[in-house]
């Protein structure tokens, strides 16, 4: 027990002995023994994203948007206006999962609503 107490102390004291904060500094025999980080290639047609065709995506259209106190909803009843932050023919707002992507105008498709895409918006994110 006496012995291996002694190699404990004299491997603490060599570490004390050289300069024990780790170096900052990359290593390039270690980055390449880490082995090289495949990135796949980015789709270039419609073919390359097959793989997503089937995924369900939430696509919303905001005609405008009010602030209200919650005493001024609770008086709201069948028949009540709501004014909204938007004039007529303004732009609508159009989201997929709640991500602003287009911008748009309402239309009417023979009994329904539609959404007609008029701004793609583009964004840096990835």
């Amino acid at each position: 027990m006496g012995d291996e107490d002694l190699q404990l102390s004299e491997l603490e004291e060599e570490g004390e002995g050289e300069n024990s904060t780790p170096s900052t500094e990359s290593d390039d025999s270690d980055l390449a023994s880490a082995g090289a980080i495949e990135i796949p290639e980015t789709p270039r047609n419609a073919q390359d994203l097959e793989a997503v065709y089937d995924i369900p995506v939430q696509v919303s259209a905001v005609l405008g948007r009010s602030t209200m106190e919650v005493q001024e909803l609770l008086k709201l009843g069948k028949g009540a206006v709501v004014e909204l932050d938007r004039k007529v023919g303004e732009a609508i707002d159009i989201f997929v999962n709640n991500r602003l992507v287009a911008r748009g105008e309402v239309v009417v498709l023979e009994d329904r609503l539609g959404i007609t895409m008029t701004e793609i918006i583009k964004t840096d994110r990835i």
